[in-house]
């Protein structure tokens, strides 16, 4: 129980660890929706139209890679801070 205390303490105290997990959940809904709304908007005239629902999963595939690559390094950035946060906050 000592250790949830501590974790919950530190992230309570750490704003910057606070503001990179925020980060990192406001760009990977961002990254989906945007990369959504991208391929939606997707459209070819004439001969090459049906190449655009051939490319729509492509591209969705593609933000959402994104989108989890930007989680993915703000939680690192985030565990890294909080670390970093841990020992100053014991040492004093």
């Amino acid at each position: 129980m000592l250790f949830v205390e501590e974790f919950f303490l530190i992230l309570a105290y750490s704003v910057r660890t606070q503001l990179a997990i925020i980060l990192g959940l406001v760009f990977f809904v961002g990254t989906l929706a945007l990369g959504h709304h991208f391929a939606e908007t997707l459209h070819f005239e004439g001969t090459l139209a049906p190449l655009a629902d051939a490319i729509r999963p492509y591209i969705e595939m593609r933000y959402e890679y994104a989108a989890w690559g930007a989680l993915f390094t703000f939680f690192g950035v985030a565990i890294k801070v909080y670390l970093k946060d841990r020992k100053h906050f014991l040492q004093c």
